[in-house]
């Protein structure tokens, strides 16, 4: 009878502890599946003046905004491990421009390919989107659709997160050495010289120029941005924003006098071995802005790609301390 006791008890401990066990693999599942909900990402489309701007949409709206917005030669899909991972505390809204990403491709002919143009264009899907209150987050193409929208708005942006976004001179790299030469003198040859960036092999210099590892970088990144930049008239339609580029640099007085009249809490996190900005970009900054939350990662101009987790770790720490 003895034996038969011990054996019911351990039989009935095996069972509560199975339990026990299943219960928490359940919890856990379930934790999961709340978590992925939370986080899922939304892939949207608004018309904006005739054209469909796509964009990339995460977390609730109650929740202080984020926008992101992109660069050369990508486009929101740039930002999807921010989203990922963002979306429980912020409402994340990355737009893609015109001619970028899944938007609109209008014909040059329906669509003027300038910063100003593309910068409207986004300022005009906030509006209409009701968001009037912003934190920015620039890269690239990023920077001066971004500081174009904060000049015109600096009431509604609540801070800027700049990852290899410029806007002094001394921020432009030695990368700009033929983008110059198609500003001096515009012609066949000068756009020629352009067409590397293009090319499959340019791009994937462009996403793995400057990081520790090659490897650490998904090819897709580059293979779709390629796939887009196939399309016709792509390649006439970004030389076309190439060459307007230079009318940025005129506006960066502009741009560094809001930073020093409306000190927007900035955060840098710059990949510093970036060929078209380097560090030297970053550095400028502190000219103007006097509380910087300043961190250098050994990457190059996509600095999200290999060192993702650790940026996106800073933008919440950052963002947590501002009253958004």
């Amino acid at each position: 009878m003895k034996k038969l006791n011990v054996l019911y008890l351990f039989a009935l401990a095996t069972t509560t502890s199975f339990q026990a066990q299943q219960n928490t693999i359940e919890h856990k599942e379930s934790t999961i599946k709340k978590d992925n909900t939370m986080n899922a990402v939304q892939y949207k489309k608004l018309d904006v003046n005739g054209i469909k701007i796509a964009y990339r949409e995460a977390g609730t709206d109650t929740n202080p905004t984020l926008v992101l917005l992109h660069g050369f030669p990508s486009s929101s899909h740039q930002y999807r491990k921010v989203l990922n991972q963002l979306s429980n505390d912020y409402h994340l809204i990355a737009p893609d421009y015109p001619g970028f990403g899944n938007s609109d491709f209008p014909s040059a002919e329906n669509y003027v390919y300038t910063f100003d143009n593309i910068a409207t264009t986004i300022d005009a899907f906030l509006e209409k989107k009701g968001i009037a209150s912003y934190a920015l987050m620039i890269q690239d193409y990023g920077a001066p659709v971004g500081f174009r929208i904060a000049t015109a708005h600096p009431e509604r942006v609540t801070a800027i997160i700049n990852q290899n976004g410029n806007a002094y001179e001394e921020g432009l790299g030695d990368a700009w050495e033929s983008t110059r030469n198609l500003w001096a003198n515009r012609n066949e040859k000068t756009e020629n010289a352009m067409l590397h960036a293009f090319s499959l092999e340019g791009l994937e210099w462009q996403y793995t120029h400057g990081t520790r590892n090659p490897e650490n970088v998904n090819p897709d990144t580059w293979h779709l941005d390629y796939l887009r930049l196939s399309r016709p008239n792509a390649h006439a339609v970004n030389i076309d924003l190439f060459y307007d580029y230079q009318n940025n640099l005129k506006l960066y007085p502009k741009w560094q006098h809001y930073l020093r009249e409306n000190q927007p809490p900035l955060l840098i996190v710059w990949g510093k071995n970036d060929a078209f900005f380097p560090e030297s970009g970053a550095e400028a900054f502190k000219k103007d802005v006097k509380n910087i939350d300043y961190n250098i990662y050994d990457t190059g101009h996509f600095a999200l790609e290999e060192d993702g987790d650790k940026i996106i770790g800073k933008i919440r720490d950052f963002l947590s301390k501002i009253d958004l």
